[in-house]
């Protein structure tokens, strides 16, 4: 019954929202985009599934959930586990943080290897010492012969790829984002299925010296409790990609200055929702905002309100607290209509930044009128 509970709770969020050693993929032929399993993902998944970070315990992956429970059910004291705790309460290292490492980590010949910048792991990872991190993890990487546990996985990974090719990739049209956006992608697409992240979904992003910068989108792995099959949200992978072109534009310091402001105010207005889903800063706020109103464009462009994503909008307005999305959604409608008049999505900036600052003005009038004697 607590299963069939969470479920349902994680269809509303589904509605809303590297170079590892043996990779399998499924290649699609029109994006030409792997689907892959990653044994680094995994590896970092279970670690944190083992020391008990609540969101890699979702225990929605079926037989798999339960293989992976009886293997590391003996480890949970192990010397990492201590260690990776602390990492978890004294530096918030937890839900991105850990896909932010998992994809900066190679493993080649039984040994695992941290590779790229730092500074690309974000700021969690800032004052965690990376050398002895590597020296615990690979201690546990031998001794609870993960390669071995993986190996006798590779039919289910299989299998969960096949799937995700087939529900999935036919609804991801990977030009319309340069289309959209007006910009050619600088980015290097990756897709990879977390088979322990539940109904988590992540979407960090590596550049590795003299390569392309890699956009990675995580999708969680859950089973449909009444059919035993794969359940896959297409507006999940839709969603993790439009960050490649959204984030960038905030980096922009023009842009930034002028939506700082607004930005803060529609944390405020909102928190608990957005503290709830991790997100505690002004400028995530604002970049999944843009994104999930571009990913409404999207849906509706390609008719796939009716394949579910119907209550998509009402969803992130009233569970997600995005209670602005409708006029940011509006307005994204304006910037694609005149696109002889905006070239690209930074162009239109400073109307993004019009739109939220005229909601936040008419909201704040809204209850300063009921609030009057």
């Amino acid at each position: 019954m607590v299963k069939r509970i969470l479920f349902a709770i994680l269809l509303v969020i589904f509605a809303l929202t590297g170079r590892a050693q043996l990779m399998t993929e499924v290649t699609n032929p029109q994006n030409q985009i792997k689907v892959e399993v990653s044994e680094a993902v995994e590896l970092m998944s279970i670690l944190s599934r083992t020391a008990g970070y609540q969101e890699y315990c979702m225990d929605l992956a079926g037989q798999y959930t339960k293989d992976t429970e009886a293997w590391f059910a003996n480890y949970k004291n192990h010397p990492i586990i201590t260690y990776y705790q602390d990492l978890h309460t004294n530096q918030g290292i937890s839900y991105d943080a850990v896909m932010s490492m998992a994809i900066h980590l190679e493993i080649v010949k039984g040994k695992v290897k941290f590779i790229g910048e730092k500074s690309d792991l974000g700021k969690r990872w800032e004052d965690v010492d990376i050398d002895p991190f590597v020296e615990h993890l690979n201690k546990f990487y031998k001794d609870t012969r993960f390669h071995q546990f993986f190996e006798q996985h590779q039919a289910f990974y299989e299998e969960g790829l096949k799937s995700y090719e087939t529900s999935v990739m036919q609804f991801f049209h990977q030009d319309w984002y340069s289309r959209f956006y007006g910009t050619e992608p600088v980015e290097q697409f990756r897709i990879v299925v977390g088979f322990t992240n539940g109904g988590q979904n992540y979407g960090p992003s590596r550049q590795l010296p003299g390569q392309s910068k890699e956009v990675f989108s995580i999708c969680g792995y859950c089973l449909n409790p009444n059919t035993g099959q794969p359940f896959w949200d297409a507006s999940v992978l839709i969603h993790e990609f439009n960050h490649s072109f959204v984030n960038p534009l905030l980096d922009n310091p023009t842009n930034a200055a002028m939506i700082e402001k607004v930005g803060r105010r529609l944390l405020q207005f909102s928190q608990p929702e957005m503290e709830s889903q991790a997100y505690k800063d002004w400028q995530i706020v604002v970049n999944e905002s843009i994104v999930r109103a571009a990913v409404y464009i999207y849906i509706c462009e390609y008719g796939l309100v009716n394949r579910g994503t119907g209550n998509l909008l009402f969803e992130e307005v009233w569970h997600k607290g995005f209670r602005w999305l409708p006029e940011l959604v509006a307005a994204l409608k304006n910037y694609a209509a005149n696109r002889d008049q905006y070239k690209t999505l930074n162009d239109f900036y400073p109307e993004i930044a019009r739109c939220l600052t005229e909601y936040i003005i008419k909201e704040s009038e809204r209850m300063q009128k009921v609030l009057q004697p």
